[in-house]
């Protein structure tokens, strides 16, 4: 019992107070963020849809990613290794959005609350990872975890994106004059385009193969981005129907798209069940 006791010690390794306190501050600042973005009158300066679109993400930042985020320290704190990978992906999705609110609406009075939302994302998921132990990570999950039914889940969700965004991309990038994916945004450029090829697609891909091989880092990143993809899926349904409902003549925001993304959130729920449901299996026999 002793010897079984402490290799459970060892596996669950604690996030440490520097976490913590990190990602308690994002938590605020997130909560204030939101709260300024989707109540206050008069701080969103964009198109209409825009900002319906801004106001309806940051909803899902107030009402989920930043419960989840709390609920997932506390019980982190108690040893779960389940609410570790919930904290890494609500990190990264208010890491995401983070990026939005700064380069997806025109400057405003909560810029700087914006900024400081993005710093605590990008420290906290530092500190996250960094605490998770990712190399005696793997050894919570049971065999039976069906790695490369995820790994082909995850690629998918890549190659789906990847040919969504070249569908706008490679017209505009042959043409002289604005892409039309511009058009009723007020923005020179897509910062959500920018982010996702250049560094979540990749990052996605990159696990997948990693979680196919079973390694180490890919038991962690597949997880946190099955959880960061599952909240963004319910994001863009609810910013899709604010932003039709505040401009219903903009073919930026679109009813169609809120019962299409509810149904992604809901397929996304199947890997990520199956992912939890093969994490801490095998420590679970051991004590009994």
């Amino acid at each position: 019992m002793a010897g079984s006791a402490g290799t459970e010690r060892q596996l669950a390794l604690p996030i440490g107070r520097a976490g913590y306190w990190l990602s308690g501050s994002l938590a605020l600042v997130a909560a204030i963020a939101a709260s300024g973005t989707a109540l206050v009158p008069g701080v969103l300066r964009g198109t209409a849809v825009m900002n319906g679109s801004a106001r309806g993400t940051a909803l899902v930042v107030l009402l989920i990613a930043v419960p989840a985020l709390a609920v997932a320290m506390s019980f982190a704190a108690r040893g779960s290794a389940r609410a570790q990978v919930v904290w890494l992906g609500t990190v990264g999705y208010i890491l995401y959005n983070s990026v939005l609110f700064l380069f997806m609406t025109p400057f405003n009075n909560l810029f700087l609350v914006y900024v400081a939302m993005m710093s605590l994302a990008i420290w906290s998921a530092a500190i996250v990872i960094r605490g998770v132990g990712v190399e005696s990570f793997r050894e919570r999950f049971s065999p039976k975890l069906p790695v490369r039914a995820i790994a082909i889940y995850l690629l998918a969700v890549v190659a789906l994106n990847f040919l969504a965004w070249m569908r706008g991309v490679v017209p505009g990038v042959l043409s002289s004059s604005s892409p039309s994916f511009l058009d009723g945004t007020g923005m020179p450029t897509s910062a959500l385009y920018v982010q996702d090829l250049a560094f979540w697609l990749p990052l996605i891909a990159v696990s997948a193969v990693w979680l196919w091989r079973r390694q180490a880092w890919g038991y962690v990143i597949a997880g946190a981005m099955l959880v960061t993809y599952e909240i963004e899926a319910i994001g863009v349904a609810v910013d899709q129907w604010m932003g039709h409902a505040a401009d219903p003549e903009s073919t930026v925001a679109w009813a169609a798209a809120v019962p299409m993304f509810a149904a992604i959130a809901l397929l996304g729920l199947i890997p990520l069940a199956l992912y939890f449901h093969n994490l801490d299996r095998a420590r679970a026999r051991e004590r009994s």
